[in-house]
């Protein structure tokens, strides 16, 4: 019989061998991948999915940065329902790309945009761009300034001093203004400003805008940090809702196809950019919808800790083997329960589907 490629590759590139025997518990990274060490301080913004890498992470005592904390006198509970700790800096959840690289660009005095405050029906003020790190708003407009003067430092002082960058993409559909751009991670009015369709226009990004946008802001990070590495990942969470006109499910196949093609291939072409698969662990036919939760779109604490395992077995030589499923499923425990209600409140995004809004 003659010779061909496929008779030398690995049982990796190959379904029946993989794919078709492995099951929920798929391993599916092959070749190279990102090397880190206990010292490296890492990094990680992104859609609300980014929290759980975040909390993974300082969990497994791995250096994991956050240069923007509350006073130790405020709780801790208290704390993180202000934003403090759930990333690296206050920024909330950075959803698309396009927020990426105006984060960059604001926080280095670059960019300003005209739409630079909110006001809730009570008066008090929001940040349009941090809409949900304050609660209830700030005081004053002075007040609201000040904390993100103090913002910026901190996510200067993040870009200039991390490793490694973990950024989860998580949309294309955003809401920008008609004066200069600005994208915003929640539509105005959702929490905070008046939506005015003079003012306000949806887009949906396509994916030669986010390849573009991904190698912005791979330029504009090491121009401040030349050796900075950069891991992408695509969010597994569904959409909360379109405003695209689609249905929900397609759009969301077409948002998540998009930021995954952008993501391959920067890491193809990007030195130091790496591509790792959240996406594909969790929504793969071989989890047969294991690692989704009733509502099909919160990822469960199994399916995180499958996710993770992969990533410090692959990054940090770290193994910490399959738990065996117990023989019957045991009631959530109060923990689980109040993690699973935190996440989701944590989760901007969910919020447009607020029906008593």
């Amino acid at each position: 019989m003659a010779d061909h490629p496929y008779r030398h590759l690995p049982d990796s590139a190959f379904w029946r061998r993989t794919v078709a025997a492995a099951g929920s518990e798929l391993d599916p990274i092959a070749g190279d991948f990102l090397r880190i060490a206990p010292t490296d301080k890492i990094a990680t913004a992104g859609s609300c999915f980014a929290q759980h890498v975040a909390r993974h992470l300082a969990a497994s005592g791995f250096a994991y940065l956050v240069t923007e904390t509350a006073h130790p006198i405020v709780p801790e509970d208290v704390a993180r329902s202000a934003g403090y700790g759930v990333y690296t800096a206050r920024y909330g959840n950075v959803y698309t790309t396009l927020q990426l690289v105006q984060l960059f660009d604001r926080a280095y005095g670059h960019y300003t945009p005209a739409e630079d405050v909110w006001r809730t029906e009570g008066g008090r003020c929001v940040d349009p761009f941090r809409p949900t790190i304050q609660p209830g708003g700030f005081a004053s407009e002075a007040e609201m300034r000040a904390d993100r003067e103090q913002h910026f430092r901190h996510v200067r002082t993040a870009f200039e001093t991390l490793d490694v960058l973990i950024f989860t993409l998580g949309l294309t559909e955003a809401w920008v203004s008609m004066q200069d751009g600005a994208a915003f991670p929640l539509c105005p009015g959702v929490a905070g400003g008046v939506f005015d369709p003079a003012l306000h226009v949806f887009r949906n990004l396509r994916a030669g805008e986010v390849r573009s946008q991904i190698d912005a802001f791979a330029a504009r990070l090491r121009s401040v940090n030349p050796s900075a590495r950069i891991v992408l990942t695509v969010s597994p969470v569904p959409l909360a809702a379109t405003a695209s006109g689609n249905h929900v499910l397609p759009a969301t196949i077409y948002s998540k196809s998009v930021l995954r093609v952008a993501a391959q291939e920067a890491a193809e072409d990007l030195d130091a950019v790496f591509y790792f698969p959240s996406y594909e662990i969790i929504t793969g036919p071989q989890a047969r919808g294991r690692f989704f939760a009733e509502n099909l779109r919160e990822v469960t604490e199994d399916g995180v800790e499958h996710v993770m395992r992969i990533f410090l077995r692959h990054a940090a030589g770290i193994d910490v083997g399959t738990p065996q499923p117990a023989a019957t499923m045991p009631a959530p425990d109060a923990f689980t329960v109040e993690a699973a209600r935190w996440v989701e409140t944590m989760c901007d995004e969910a919020m447009i589907d607020d029906q008593n809004g």
